[in-house]
């Protein structure tokens, strides 16, 4: 099923590919058995801010799992299926717009205006529209923000959503400032996974990023996630030119001990955030670095819906993944889909186009009335985000409006 929407998606443009004709070429050692197929990337390296000025570089590193292996899934509703065949089963919920830090990459420096606490979903309205999701297909949630944690009623959200039938994950997306203390309960209530947000091992950096104090709470965070058996802990950090740039290969070596999975992401424009191609760090960049810091680097096998670039290092209980929408997008096995804090259902994270779910509910909406506007906006999904110094031309809400 998904090989033949894959093909179906990828033969309407005969004309797509990636990266460029002409460049240099390295290749990284994949893990054997798997699938591996060579991928172009237009890295863009040594930027000066002139579209023109940038030298390119191919890395043979593509380790999808073979889309003829995958298993068929007749079970998608035609609601999450797009224009384009892809299968949306995966969504993601903000449940909040507030967080205790500022990052400078999610809220711009006069903050953000909040909306209105009767305007955002409650407990009951996410339940009843996360089981319309997951009862038409969707087996992965991801809780997002703002910063979730600091929903009070995040247990009972989280004991909700793991007893619907058909959830496979429930995961949650967080700065790790009270999760410490949180995370024993949010286990007990069904949290299978967690993510947490940390751009620099610098206590001082950290405060000059967030605005705020913090770090120490942060690792804390991590080493308890550890401690609970969670595995991987995803840590998820934003790399910008001149801020944590010389930071990549310290990230790298949290992985060697514990079942750390550091996640390098490149810098995205949203509303607010002041993006500037200069301080993008392209995922060849960073590649060039962590081989030569670890060469025994290598390529694991990819979902063809993951968003990551996944890596493992001899000798390291962890991995490192790199996640490069700006450089080499991964539109063509996207399967997400979210729904904002003020219930917007939004298809698209760099798309500006939303429609509203919590009106139709408040004004009475059958389930099957729910179904044909989510269907109508998942059929409206385009096939691939724009570029990246078009998306910062466009439109759209700062990063702690939309959730992360």
């Amino acid at each position: 099923m998904i090989a033949l929407i894959t093909r179906r998606f990828l033969s309407k443009f005969p004309g797509w590919r990636f990266g460029f004709g002409q460049s240099n070429s390295l290749l990284v050692n994949c893990e054997a058995g798997s699938h591996c197929a060579s991928r172009s990337t237009n890295g863009q390296v040594n930027f000066s801010g002139n579209l023109n000025e940038y030298s390119t570089r191919t890395y043979e590193t593509s380790c999808a799992t073979s889309l003829d292996n995958q298993p068929k899934d007749n079970t998608v509703s035609d609601m999450l299926v797009d224009s384009f065949g892809r299968l949306h089963t995966y969504f993601r919920i903000s449940l909040t717009e507030r967080c205790n830090l500022r990052c400078q990459y999610c809220m711009p420096a006069d903050g953000v205006e909040l909306t209105p606490n009767a305007q955002l979903l409650t407990n009951a309205e996410i339940l009843r529209l996360a089981n319309l999701f997951v009862s038409s297909g969707v087996n992965k949630i991801r809780l997002t923000g703002g910063e979730p944690t600091v929903r009070k009623d995040i247990e009972d959200i989280c004991m909700g959503l793991s007893k619907l039938k058909g959830l496979e994950t429930l995961t949650m997306t967080t700065n790790g400032i009270t999760l410490a203390r949180k995370l024993p309960r949010l286990k007990e209530c069904g949290l299978t996974s967690v993510n947490i947000s940390l751009d620099t091992l610098v206590p001082a950096k950290f405060e000059f990023m967030t605005r705020r104090k913090g770090h120490e709470k942060v690792m804390n965070s991590i080493n308890a996630a550890v401690d609970l058996g969670y595995n991987p802990v995803k840590v998820n950090g934003v790399v910008m030119r001149g801020f944590n740039d010389d930071e990549i290969c310290d990230f790298v070596d949290l992985t060697r001990e514990k079942p750390i999975n550091v996640r390098f992401i490149e810098f995205m424009p949203f509303d607010g955030n002041v993006w500037n191609v200069k301080k993008l760090v392209p995922y060849s960049e960073m590649m060039d670095r962590v081989i030569k810091h670890v060469p025994s680097i290598k390529r694991l096998q990819d979902h063809p819906t993951d968003t990551a670039k996944n890596f493992a290092i001899d000798g390291h209980q962890g991995r490192v993944s790199f996640i490069t929408s700006m450089t080499e997008h991964f539109c063509a096995g996207c399967n997400r889909l979210r729904i904002l804090a003020d219930g917007n259902f939004k298809v698209c994270l760099f798309g500006p186009s939303e429609v509203s779910l919590r009106d139709p509910l408040r004004h009475g909406a059958e389930d099957d009335e729910l179904m044909e506007i989510i269907a109508a906006a998942v059929k409206r999904k385009k096939a691939l985000h724009a570029g990246m110094f078009d998306l910062a031309k466009t439109a759209n809400r700062p990063m702690i409006h939309i959730g992360g």
